[in-house]
């Protein structure tokens, strides 16, 4: 899953949902001196891609995808996810997406100090681009492959594949539908003091 989801499974505490936010940027265990909410929100990141990678509704959605793509279907899952739950939010929140995404950038303002470098990169990227509620727009999306594509190291086919995932919206929605459910409920139900 990717960003916007992340920050609404954090549920409501600013800190979970800053620490959501923040996996994908924190490397190893975190920092101690981060709020126990913040070092929550980035566990709770974690398990939520363990969950999404093995979850059998994911694992098939993958299988759809056709060399070239198959290698990059996780990367393209995650960013098509939050396109299929930005575009349809009111169905999952109670909150609507454009308040929902100014908070979480209001949020990431405030807590500047907390975040590493290549997160306060980011959270300017999320700023001018109405981030994450613009995903939403494929061609926001198809912007978003491509700077991932062109951060990675070999040739990937990333920039070509939103005609790849527009080809299978039925497939790939009625696989989301019956995936984020159970995810909604492992992210309420986990426990930051269970074993990892």
């Amino acid at each position: 899953m990717n960003h916007l989801a992340h920050a609404l499974l954090a549920g409501a505490d600013e800190g979970r949902i800053l620490g959501g936010v923040l996996g994908d940027f924190v490397r190893g265990t975190p920092d101690p001196a981060l709020p126990s909410g913040v070092r929550e929100g980035i566990a709770l990141h974690r398990a939520i891609d363990g969950f999404t990678d093995r979850h059998p509704e994911v694992v098939a959605a993958r299988a759809l995808f056709e060399p070239p793509y198959r290698r990059y279907a996780g990367i393209a899952l995650d960013m098509w996810f939050d396109h299929l739950l930005a575009r349809d939010f009111a169905r999952w929140s109670t909150l609507p997406l454009p308040a929902f995404s100014t908070g979480l950038r209001g949020l990431l303002d405030r807590q500047d100090a907390l975040l590493p470098s290549t997160a306060r990169r980011f959270a300017h990227y999320m700023q001018a681009n109405d981030l994450p509620a613009a995903y939403a727009e494929p061609e926001v999306l198809e912007r978003a492959l491509a700077g991932i594509g062109q951060r990675l190291r070999r040739d990937n086919p990333l920039g070509r594949m939103l005609p790849v995932l527009q080809d299978m919206e039925a497939p790939l929605q009625a696989r989301f539908d019956a995936f984020f459910p159970d995810l909604q409920r492992f992210a309420t139900h986990w426990d930051p003091t269970a074993p990892r």
